[in-house]
């Protein structure tokens, strides 16, 4: 298994000869709104969106996509589907995995939504072996009621590990329970901390991910850092914290193009 690693929450996932591209935003630099009004932390303030550009290499590395996943893209999730993303999708017909919340949302942009049964606690049939989802917490107390909460997917095929993708998720008990139960090889989480103007975090930041680690049996990967406004963490701060906390050799935190590859149980 490959993860490259475009920008943000975008990564493509290579699992033998399918290429999955996950939570797509393809935007040039600058090209989308601020995420904050008022400032405050974080890399970006008041800027627009994304801070950076994608990375050399890039156009290259969609082509082969086979099919794409969608984690949430309603109320202006646009870090997770970007306008640009919905017609790159459309233009090559690439089937989109989703939840059933989004299904519709998405057919109606003229994508291929291929929505996954309602029932979290059932596995379903994918690409030779299964995926599951777990339900996300974008974000708690008010500020949660505004959010699209999304899903996060565990994807297991043969002679391949067991990859979590958590999906823009705070650290909760059933994250917890989750991967306390299935024990992913490789889980990809967000460490960004994001935040707006009123609320507190809407996804996890460096305490969470720690915390994360030290529960998760596998490698963690960290997603979500030094590419949007309202994301103050950044790799530096995380991959001290993981040093302090003595579970650097397990968190992977990748540059924006990088490719990190991940061998089967038989390999």
């Amino acid at each position: 298994m490959q993860i490259q690693h475009l920008r943000n929450a975008t990564i493509i996932v290579t699992l033998g000869s399918h290429r999955i591209l996950v939570d797509p935003m393809l935007a040039p630099r600058g090209t989308l709104p601020p995420l904050r009004i008022l400032g405050g932390p974080g890399l970006g303030g008041r800027q627009r969106n994304p801070l950076v550009d994608l990375p050399a290499g890039t156009d290259a590395a969609l082509d082969g996509v086979t099919h794409a996943l969608i984690t949430h893209c309603q109320k202006g999730h646009f870090d997770h589907l970007d306008r640009a993303a919905k017609r790159w999708l459309r233009e090559r017909n690439i089937p989109v995995v989703c939840s059933p919340e989004d299904a519709a949302h998405l057919r109606a942009r003229g994508l291929d939504a291929r929505p996954l049964p309602a029932d979290h606690a059932q596995p379903s049939p994918f690409l030779g072996g299964r995926i599951r989802t777990v339900r996300c917490t974008h974000g708690r107390g008010l500020v949660g009621r505004f959010m699209a909460h999304g899903v996060g997917y565990l994807i297991e095929l043969p002679g391949e590990p067991s990859l979590y993708l958590s999906g823009d998720t705070v650290l909760t008990p059933a994250v917890e329970a989750f991967v306390t139960r299935h024990r992913p090889d490789v889980s990809v989480v967000p460490a960004g901390g994001a935040k707006f103007d009123v609320g507190g975090e809407i996804i996890m930041g460096i305490d969470e991910v720690v915390a994360l680690c030290r529960i998760a049996p596998g490698i963690v990967i960290a997603n979500h850092l030094e590419a949007l406004g309202h994301c103050p963490e950044t790799r530096a701060g995380l991959a001290e914290a993981a040093r302090r906390a003595g579970i650097g050799d397990r968190l992977r935190i990748p540059e924006d193009g990088e490719v990190l590859t991940f061998r089967g149980a038989g390999d």
